[in-house]
């Protein structure tokens, strides 16, 4: 797309040249004005890294809920008289 900017295409034409809707050509070309593709794509890694769901597991968790499977606990057993509302059981199988 950047070259296509460069040899000044109108955004309805890098549409369709790159099959998209013209709405998008253009929200990107609002969105990463003023960057190269290659800082846009840095930036898009970068946030992409960020999403998802965090995991609720940290070290002491995770270390408390495998001293009690040691003990033989169930992962219900675990979470009934540790982590009720805050962890899952699903989460100590996976």
């Amino acid at each position: 797309m950047e070259s296509y900017l460069e040899l000044d295409y109108p955004t309805r034409k890098i549409a369709k040249l790159l099959n998209r809707q013209p709405s998008t050509i253009s929200r990107e070309i609002k969105h990463h004005a003023g960057s190269t593709a290659d800082e846009a794509q840095v930036r898009y890694h970068k946030n992409k890294s960020n999403c998802g769901a965090k995991s609720k597991c940290t070290p002491e968790v995770k270390e408390t809920v495998q001293e009690k499977l040691r003990d033989t606990w169930s992962p219900e057993q675990i979470v009934g008289r540790f982590y009720q509302g805050q962890l899952s059981f699903k989460t100590i199988y996976r």
